[in-house]
């Protein structure tokens, strides 16, 4: 069972950066394409980065060029960079496999990215 823990949510101005991390119980994370999703209020959940296991990464368009997703493998760690962050950002954060069969883990906690002045 993989089970991953999501941190580095917080308060931040618009234009400022955050870093996120999700810790996973397993190394299987290191083999798949991952992604960050973020479901905010009332809105559905959305897949907003991935990176395959080569390190080839996509993002959605309204995260392309101020998000970053990378991963350490040694950590079994994944992270997403965000930069230039804006109040539609404002979401709760969780990562999770990408596949094409629509198969999630066990979700975690998320963290939540709160983004106002």
């Amino acid at each position: 069972q993989v089970q991953l823990v999501e941190s580095g949510g917080g308060l931040v101005q618009p234009g400022g950066s955050l870093r996120l991390s999700c810790a996973a119980s397993t190394s299987i994370i290191s083999s798949q394409t991952m992604g960050w999703y973020r479901q905010a209020p009332g809105k559905q959940r959305e897949l907003c980065a991935e990176i395959t296991s080569g390190g080839i990464t996509d993002y959605a368009d309204s995260v392309k060029g101020r998000f970053t997703i990378y991963r350490d493998n040694g950590k079994k760690t994944l992270y997403l960079q965000m930069g230039s962050l804006k109040p539609e950002d404002t979401a709760a954060y969780y990562c999770n496999w990408v596949n094409q069969f629509g198969a999630y883990w066990p979700w975690g906690q998320g963290t939540q990215v709160t983004v106002a002045s």
